[in-house]
């Protein structure tokens, strides 16, 4: 069949659970409003406070906005596959999650890249901080970090869009690329190709800025005096535990997509499914929040009025 013969998807990584699904649901929309409210008080707490005016948090805000926006582009779908006994999914439907979700995890890593180099321009070189990181080069890094992903999930969808395909099932919670692209009749060369030349070129090259900055960063902490290192600690340590978690939550898709794990539980296979954009929105405004002394006096100063 091809690519217009095929009118849905079916997901098969589903598993019946009974009466637990009533309690699956509530835990579900419990957990997505929290991601909703922390991350929604901390952008509002960074817009209407001045003193946070800043770089670090100017980037901060930009990565709230695209944990709202990833959790939202997975949860509603999930609260209604709970509750549905055919566990379908429409074509158009398909690839617009495909597009919310990469379009999520890509932006997820360029900001986390961006707020890297931040770091590494406060700590390596604070007297030219505020010159190195200027209101345009600000607003520059926020708009390539997300337009720039956005362009390549076009170019991705565009390609696979255009397959054929020789099947509609899908071995998972929610669509992705490869799952798509596994079920196509033809070559998929070209798809895979692109794939390639975007992880060298883009991915490994953040991932490159990344690992330089904190090896310049840990340089100047065990060359530096107590408070330099103190500083380096505060501002760098929910961004490591942030950028650690997105990466093992990466790590976990990638695996399930790309090899066989027939032989690894239903439950398990369905936590680390869940690992990848669930944990991730909740676990930043939860960092940020309580690590990050401006955005605590902030908070307080917003909902109750004193320091």
């Amino acid at each position: 069949m091809n690519f217009s013969q095929v009118s849905y998807f079916t997901l098969t990584a589903y598993i019946d659970i009974g009466l637990f699904k009533y309690l699956f649901f509530v835990f579900m929309m419990c957990f997505y409003a929290s991601v909703i409210c922390c991350n929604v008080v901390l952008i509002v707490v960074i817009c209407v406070n001045r003193s946070l005016h800043e770089p670090m948090y100017t980037f901060l805000c930009s990565l709230f906005v695209n944990e709202l926006y990833g959790s939202s582009g997975l949860f509603p779908f999930l609260l209604v596959q709970i509750f549905s006994d055919v566990h379908s999914v429409s074509v158009p439907f398909c690839f617009l999650q495909i597009f919310c979700l990469y379009m999520y995890a890509n932006v997820e890593f360029y900001n986390l890249a961006v707020m890297s180099y931040d770091r590494y321009v406060a700590i390596c070189h604070p007297l030219q901080y505020h010159t190195l990181m200027s209101g345009s080069l600000v607003l520059r890094l926020i708009a390539f970090s997300w337009f720039l992903p956005l362009a390549n999930i076009i170019v991705m969808i565009s390609l696979n869009a255009s397959c054929q395909l020789c099947g509609n099932i899908i071995d998972g919670l929610y669509c992705t690329n490869h799952s798509v692209v596994k079920l196509g009749c033809r070559n998929t060369m070209f798809s895979n190709v692109y794939g390639l030349l975007y992880t060298f070129t883009v991915i490994i090259s953040l991932a490159a800025l990344i690992f330089y900055t904190y090896v310049r960063i840990l340089k100047v902490c065990f060359s530096g005096s107590k408070q330099t290192r103190q500083k380096a600690i505060s501002t760098c340590m929910p961004h490591l535990a942030s950028l650690l978690n997105f990466s093992f939550g990466c790590f976990f898709e990638i695996t399930q997509s790309r090899f066989d794990m027939s032989q690894v539980p239903s439950i398990l296979r369905i936590i680390l499914s869940l690992y990848f954009v669930t944990c991730q929105p909740l676990l930043n405004p939860v960092l940020y929040g309580l690590q990050l002394q401006k955005i605590r006096i902030s908070c307080r100063k917003l909902f109750f009025g004193h320091n």
